[in-house]
């Protein structure tokens, strides 16, 4: 979908030549880095923008200034994407702990589309690290439109009224949506909202928010005044000086309290910036530091019970030993995994073996329907060792047959039984899904919660859309494990070097909270805490009834096998949202509970929170409400609790209407598709290489060479031709029409019959 959406913009900036803009230059394609000049990925936005989908070509045209057009006859199949010009652009940024508020708001006119006709917009927002949509609204011409979460059981029932129109994930980060029939000429504003994670290395935070704009979405208007404004407050929730490290943009600094800070930039600009919004900063402590987070729900939250967040920062340097590690590398090496996922996977954790203290210990089993292991037993993580370990993995991380997981997962956890001083670790990694899932949980559950003084971790790395992703979080989340994915292909390496990363710096473990013991009532997320390691700080909130002391104790177990005890004091968090912050974490949790448990409750609790907070889920949907501006109803747009509603179909007698976008969620795995080997990214539709924009002329010879040029290029070209070559292209195009329509005739006409 990402390749064949960047061909689009790609097709679209060349159909945009045919925009007569007076005086000014017309709209050209951008020039790519020489390395990605044939990339679709060069047109993927770098920031929210909005593109006229246009299927008609012969519609594209200045909107102010008409001009003549050569008629273009066809359609383009699929739609060419025009990136809208920006008039206004907003962004504000709320820090939290590790977690970032996300707003923009800006304006895009429809400048390429004639004033008398009208077009469907997409919106595409690109998101930072785990991003999650929050809710859109937008103002067009004659219509308002937001966004609304709903349970699924509710779209099932509304879906038969509603219209379908596209959008989703183009990327696991990149959300679009679709504006349908937006006037030529018109202006549309728009508000976005989604959450996003802080990214965390040697004790510094970093907020990145892609804000980094194509030359070609600048007006041409010269005289039009465009001003960026930014607005940035950070509260890290711990009562301690914040030191500023880096920033992209030049914030003025409006206010400074303990552990919060305020900026601003605003600038009258030429061109958008072509930068991300990028900034750094410290928390000033160099050792571990934690606290906890109490708050009361408000009186409309579906949930009463109080709220809390215990964090547990590593601080920026470390003295402290990492563990000693006993690693078991379970790779997945079916048919699926053939190309791009098998050879990210393996130069992931030859990286891996590599940074491996001598002392540290490895094997590795490859599955598939049967098991291959490197050794019969661990391996000390020698130089020899490891040069054996990645000329086996060449020989053998073969893709072929089927998927079988349980197997390989016994025999790993039976390698690891008799660890001794240091912390074992299963990594597995899968691109499939498997029938016996839930078997699979309940036995490595018993296998972990017996014998040793640390049991095995499960982390699990999952690799595209057909494998349960909920299923390997479940089996992170009852062995203190850690959960990733790489939803597309090209950053399964990336992603699982971090992850491998992560296990390899873990510096406590076994962490328990003994507070929670003298409560009436408590909820934890994840219910096992999982290790804390020098490359992440590790958050856990929950629910409780009781009365929260004012000082809890967080004990565990040091890289040396000493005891680990820190005081966390306990604070009121009047104004961090607890409720907000901890959403997506407890969300993605209750899913893979409620999906192991089979348990109805739990789903409908998830479909609860998701509704409440705005935040995607497995048993919600995100639509788009219209309204005409002459029906606005009196109900601010946000988010909406329509399963509460008596009548399910209350918006659309208001004078609302519903559109359904694809539902975005992660899915439960596809046991067809890993059955039949299916690759991941082959549930992307594909379609041709590249829309046909100055469309089908009578013979392909024709439609072949106008896809190479533009009609302007053509009027420009034909002026300087001299009559007799004039009069000789006239009459070779008109034989080749004749042609054409008489094959047509034949084909469809006369049905092929003599």
């Amino acid at each position: 979908m990402a390749e064949e959406f960047g061909r689009s913009v790609e097709d679209g900036l060349k159909l945009s030549r045919r925009i007569y803009l007076g005086k000014d230059r017309a709209v050209t394609p951008p020039k790519p880095p020489s390395h990605m000049d044939k990339s679709p990925a060069a047109f993927l936005p770098t920031a929210p923008m909005v593109y006229a989908v246009i299927s008609d070509p012969g519609i594209v045209d200045n909107p102010d200034i008409p001009s003549y057009q050569p008629h273009v006859y066809g359609r383009c199949d699929p739609p060419a994407l025009i990136p809208l010009q920006m008039n206004r652009i907003e962004l504000e940024a709320d820090s939290y702990l590790d977690t970032a508020f996300v707003k923009i708001s800006g304006s895009w006119r429809v400048h390429c589309v004639m004033g008398s006709k009208s077009c469907d917009c997409r919106l595409a927002v690109p998101m930072g690290e785990q991003g999650s949509i929050l809710g859109v609204e937008i103002e067009a011409s004659r219509k308002l439109y937001y966004t609304e979460m709903i349970a699924i059981e509710d779209r099932k029932y509304l879906e038969k009224e509603a219209r379908l129109e596209n959008g989703g994930f183009l990327k696991p980060h990149t959300f679009t949506i679709t504006i349908p029939k937006v006037d030529g000429g018109s202006t549309l504003s728009i508000k976005v909202s989604w959450m996003q994670k802080l990214l965390y290395h040697n004790g510094e935070f970093s907020l990145i928010v892609p804000f980094s704009f194509p030359d070609y979405v600048t007006p041409h208007v010269k005289k039009l005044p465009r001003k960026e404004k930014i607005q940035l407050n950070v509260n890290t929730g711990t009562g301690t000086e914040i030191v500023c490290k880096t920033t992209s943009h030049l914030l003025k600094e409006l206010r400074r309290e303990v552990g919060k800070l305020g900026f601003l930039y605003e600038s009258e600009v030429l061109t958008w910036t072509n930068i991300d919004f990028t900034f750094s900063y410290a928390v000033s402590f160099s050792h571990i530091f934690g606290g906890v987070l109490l708050q009361t729900p408000s009186v409309h939250d579906v949930d009463q019970r109080d709220m809390f967040c215990v964090y547990l920062f590593p601080g920026g340097h470390h003295s402290r030993k990492v563990f000693r590690k006993e690693i078991v590398f379970v790779v997945d090496i079916s048919g699926s995994m053939e190309g791009e996922p098998l050879e990210g996977t393996k130069n992931a954790i030859s990286a891996a073996l590599t940074n491996l203290d001598s002392l540290d210990s490895f094997n590795i089993i490859a599955f598939n329907g049967e098991t291959y292991l490197f050794s019969s037993s661990m391996e000390l993580a020698s130089e020899d060792t490891v040069e054996r370990a990645v000329e086996w993995m060449s020989m053998n991380f073969i893709a072929g047959g089927d998927t079988n997981i349980l197997v390989p997962l016994k025999q790993a956890t039976e390698m690891l039984s008799k660890s001794r001083g240091s912390i074992p670790f299963i990594f597995l990694v899968t691109d499939g899904a498997v029938e016996d899932e839930r078997q699979i949980c309940d036995i490595m559950k018993s296998h972990l919660t017996g014998g040793g003084l640390i049991c095995p971790r499960i982390c699990t790395f999952g690799i595209g859309s057909y494998c349960n992703h909920h299923f390997l979080r479940m089996l992170a989340m009852i062995s203190r494990g850690h959960y990733d994915a790489a939803y597309y292909i090209d950053s399964v390496e990336s992603r699982m070097q971090k992850l491998l990363s992560r296990i390899s710096s873990t510096i406590i473990a076994n962490i328990t909270i003994k507070a929670f013991d003298d409560l009436d009532e408590v909820e934890v997320y994840p219910s096992r805490i999982p290790d804390l390691s020098s490359d992440n700080p590790l958050i856990v909130s929950g629910r409780c009834q009781g009365n929260f002391p004012d000082t809890v104790v967080a004990i565990g177990i040091f890289g040396d096998l000493s005891n680990f005890s820190l005081d966390l004091k306990v604070q009121k968090a009047k104004d961090i949202p607890l409720h907000s912050v901890s959403a997506k974490q407890q969300i993605d949790l209750l899913t893979a509970q409620a999906w192991f448990s089979e348990n109805k409750q739990l789903e409908e609790k998830v479909a609860k929170l998701s509704i409440q907070t705005g935040v995607i889920s497995e048993y919600t949907s995100m639509s788009l409400l219209e309204t005409d501006r002459g029906n606005q109803v009196a109900e601010s747009p946000g988010v909406h609790k329509l399963s509460q509603q008596a009548n399910p179909q209350k918006a659309e007698s208001q004078g609302r209407r519903r559109i359904f976008p694809r539902n975005p969620g992660a899915g439960f795995g596809d046991l067809t598709a890993t059955a039949e080997n299916i690759r991941p990214g082959a549930e992307e539709s594909k379609l041709p290489e590249a829309a046909e924009i100055i469309i089908k002329a009578a013979s392909n010879c024709c439609s072949s060479m106008c896809n190479q040029c533009c009609c302007m290029c053509c009027v420009q070209s034909c002026a300087k031709m001299n009559n007799e070559f004039a009069i000789v292209l006239t009459q070779l195009c008109t034989a080749l029409a004749c042609i054409g329509c008489f094959e047509c005739c034949s084909d469809i006409c006369c049905g092929g019959q003599d």
